[in-house]
């Protein structure tokens, strides 16, 4: 349980670095992306967390992000919808990781809100189970 409460330290770091990004109304390019950037290792710290979660606390050993919000949803941490945000999360950060592609980077940007929002339920859920 030590691993798990330093991964939801972690995490939680994470997402305060990634909220001073997304609370800004108007942004620049450089904003913009350095926003897709802190995404992508808020999400980093938020999928292992959640994963070691489902590990120590319900015996799941999972291993991809898109698992991981598979098992969020069997265990009943995540609805439906919040499941299908947490998809297309993943795809976006895949996106992110493996190619830049100006369109791509605006599409992504225009779910951070909804994506942090996303991160920061399934952070503080896990902390609420254990």
């Amino acid at each position: 349980m030590e691993r798990l409460h330093q991964r939801l330290a972690s995490a939680r770091k994470a997402l305060v670095s990634f909220h001073q990004l997304i609370i800004l109304e108007e942004v620049n390019d450089i904003e913009r992306d350095a926003s897709i950037q802190r995404f992508e290792f808020t999400f980093e710290a938020c999928w292992k967390a959640a994963k070691q979660y489902l590990y120590d606390v319900e015996g799941l050993d999972v291993a991809s992000p898109k698992a991981v919000i598979r098992s969020l949803r069997e265990t009943n941490i995540l609805t439906d919808e919040e499941a299908i945000v947490g998809l297309n999360m993943v795809n976006d950060r895949n996106l992110t990781v493996h190619t830049y592609n100006e369109e791509v980077a605006i599409k992504i940007y225009a779910n951070l809100n909804k994506y942090y929002h996303s991160l920061f339920s399934i952070i503080n859920r896990i902390g609420d189970n254990i």
